[in-house]
């Protein structure tokens, strides 16, 4: 049994995307079109920021995670280290002005430099450019319908929840937004979402959360995605 078939059994996934050539051919040859070239843009600045990592605090540059991939499989994920070096147990969410968070790592996270060696998982393919950000492996239990349906398609760097607020966001909203992408995914939404991501980065998620009522959305029918993709007033 491959693992597509696999999870959509265990979790009783009756109602999946359509077959499209977007979805199935195109944006795998977009995201390799895209993140060949971008890493070697890219290759100066994650030079200077490795060795600013260095040079700010001891441990390792690159912080290594598993995390949730399509179909419920997992992979190891690389972001550059923004925190203190040392063993932690507890999974929670790094939010802005965490104490342990580096002198050097919070412009990193500000500025979303630290996951620039996500590019690396997209050209093996456990990524996309655009997609539901991974998950903790743990996350997969308390995840609702939406939830679900987020892990049809790789994850992203970006993604319909981070133009949204993302962390500014509970996190039924961001699967809410994750199950919207999934259903409406095409090559129009990805052009929309990695614009509204570069303005996102320069003034900060904040300025564009536009919070949604799960439970009025999940009782109605699907929003128009032009609806979601709309800066809140």
């Amino acid at each position: 049994m491959d693992v597509r078939t696999e999870y959509l059994q265990r979790y009783a996934i009756a109602e999946t995307p359509g077959w499209s050539l977007y979805r199935n051919v195109g944006k795998r040859l977009v995201d390799l079109a895209i993140s060949l070239p971008l890493m070697l843009l890219a290759s100066p600045v994650m030079v200077v920021t490795a060795l600013l990592i260095k040079l700010d605090s001891h441990g390792p540059v690159l912080f290594v995670q598993e995390r949730l991939g399509r179909y419920g499989t997992t992979f190891p994920t690389f972001k550059f280290r923004t925190m203190t070096d040392r063993k932690r147990t507890a999974h929670t969410e790094v939010l802005p002005g965490h104490s342990e968070v580096t002198r050097v790592g919070r412009w990193l996270r500000r500025f979303k430099i630290d996951e620039l060696p996500q590019l690396l998982n997209i050209v093996t393919g456990d990524m996309s450019i655009v997609g539901p950000r991974p998950a903790l492996p743990e996350h997969i239990t308390d995840y609702n319908a939406s939830g679900l349906q987020r892990l049809l398609e790789r994850p992203g760097l970006t993604g319909l929840a981070q133009i949204n607020g993302n962390i500014y966001l509970s996190w039924p909203e961001r699967w809410h937004y994750d199950a919207q992408y999934v259903q409406h995914l095409s090559a129009f939404l990805d052009l929309q979402i990695a614009l509204r991501s570069v303005a996102v980065v320069l003034y900060g998620e904040e300025k564009f959360t536009r919070h949604v009522d799960v439970e009025i959305a999940a009782s109605a029918e699907v929003a128009p995605i032009s609806e979601s993709v709309k800066t809140a007033a």
